[in-house]
């Protein structure tokens, strides 16, 4: 389970702030595309505020850490591969 500690220090992460959908694209440089498809495979969990998905920073931390360890390593395939069922 992520800490609640940011390195042991500052503000603890369950008491930052959620992180915005449109935030963390900007910040992170991924694609909406890719962001929607970490969200829908469950590897993003995600918060619903006023009909808003935002990332709690504990999420995010605990997708980094799954990350870091190389939980989501896989290929990916092209979309002409799929489509000409390759």
């Amino acid at each position: 389970m992520p800490s609640s500690n940011n390195s042991g220090e500052g503000i603890p992460l369950n008491a930052q702030p959620p992180l915005s959908i449109a935030k963390f694209i900007e910040e992170s440089g991924l694609s909406t595309a890719t962001v929607w498809r970490f969200r829908n495979k469950g590897w993003l969990k995600t918060i619903m505020i006023a009909g808003r998905p935002y990332i709690p920073r504990e999420a995010l931390a605990e997708f980094n850490e799954r990350a870091a360890r190389g939980e989501f390593k896989g290929t990916v395939g092209s979309p002409r591969e799929a489509k000409n069922g390759r």
